[in-house]
């Protein structure tokens, strides 16, 4: 057994559940356990090591390889994968309990983002046991919280203003680096009527009727306006509605319905104006509701110039002629936002993330490792 698949069995029998997904003071909650465990293994090896609290009990881990030259360091590469994962309908089970099977790991956080986590981290130690620094680039590992939740983690490094010349973002990408993905934005729309008894449906105003009206129209009519919009790795832009609540019981006119709206973001999309069109199409169409937003922060949509020097070694190193996208948001993003030119890697299928069985291809982690090691030591 090799030693990154060593530690990505240790990762995921260290519970590091995103705590939004589980009752307050569950024992599988939190980041610390993953962030304490590899900070203390990046000391034996060495290392600077920084945790810096996001929210108490949830630090980011910062572990920096310094460049093998004396003089000031030329560039600094990030790697930033996140240590939260979801939870699971098994908690306490076997989701904690990893197994190799068929050549696959299995367990949870296995391919998102332990996987990664594992892979970069690895690629760390290995450079700093085996003499293998950049001359004049630092390398700074950075583990973060959050990112299935909030992404208070990324937010931070993001308000820190740190400096950065490109930052590898840890998700199952199937090794492609992904330049640009979609942002999210949930919002809520509430319907007002009036309540009356069933027997005199008339004497009433049916605010379930009325949001069964807005839904059509934005699943077909506002759905069908927005599939015009396109990004040449992304397609269109999107709107979802994916829950609905109205009403007490059947003998009364319900006073009151609302749905939560997914809206997927293309890059050059703001929250600001995605909001403006959606309620301007509402009332242009003489619809009566409320639109608030459901999510404290919405998710940035990633676009990075696939064009920039670091990015261009990236796509070279890895046998890649063009970059991809992908719909689902990340923590790059968020870092993009915060002035730091962010691309998505690492090894494990998008696919098998938040499934009962998660699992990550055992081959696929040994090569991000070894990937990782070549393009990080031939750095300047």
């Amino acid at each position: 057994m090799t030693e990154t698949v060593k530690l990505l069995q240790e990762l995921i029998a260290l519970p590091s559940v995103n705590p939004a997904f589980l009752p307050e003071g569950d024992r599988h909650g939190g980041e610390e356990r993953v962030a304490q465990h590899l900070a203390a293994l990046a000391q034996r090896a060495g290392l600077e090591v920084t945790l810096k609290p996001v929210v108490p009990g949830r630090p980011n881990l910062f572990v920096r390889l310094a460049p093998a030259g004396p003089s000031r360091p030329r560039q600094r590469i990030v790697l930033a994968p996140h240590m939260d994962t979801v939870g699971g309908e098994e908690i306490p089970g076997t989701l904690f309990r990893p197994r190799i099977q068929n050549g696959r790991l299995h367990g949870r956080g296995a391919c998102d983002t332990k996987g990664s986590v594992a892979a970069m981290f690895q690629a760390v130690l290995e450079l700093a046991r085996k003499g293998q620094r950049p001359e004049r680039t630092e390398v700074l590992f950075i583990g973060l919280v959050d990112e299935e939740n909030a992404q208070l983690g990324s937010r931070a490094v993001a308000r820190s203003r740190l400096k950065a010349d490109l930052a590898l973002v840890g998700e199952p990408t199937q090794l492609k680096a992904v330049t640009a993905h979609k942002g999210d934005l949930w919002l809520k729309l509430e319907t007002r009527g009036k309540a009356a008894h069933g027997a005199r449906p008339e004497l009433g105003h049916n605010a379930v009727h009325d949001m069964a009206r807005i839904v059509h129209a934005i699943e077909s009519d506002f759905a069908r306006r927005l599939a015009r919009r396109r990004h040449p790795l992304l397609g269109r832009a999107t709107i979802n509605v994916g829950a609905i609540a109205g009403g007490r019981q059947p003998n009364i006119v319900p006073d009151r319905c609302q749905i939560l709206i997914d809206r997927r973001l293309l890059p050059g999309e703001t929250e600001a104006q995605a909001r403006r069109e959606l309620q301007s199409y509402l009332e242009r169409r003489g619809f009566r509701a409320r639109l608030t937003d459901t999510k404290g922060v919405p998710s940035k949509p990633l676009e990075t110039d696939p064009k920039l020097p670091q990015v261009r070694e990236l796509l070279r190193a890895l046998g890649q002629r063009s970059p991809i996208g992908v719909d689902y948001f990340s923590d790059a993003g968020v870092l993009a936002a915060g002035g730091i030119p962010s691309v998505v890697f690492g090894p494990g299928n998008i696919a098998q993330a938040h499934t009962a069985d998660e699992w990550i291809q055992l081959s696929q982690l040994e090569k991000a490792q070894r990937f990782l090691v070549h393009f990080l030591s031939r750095l300047p």
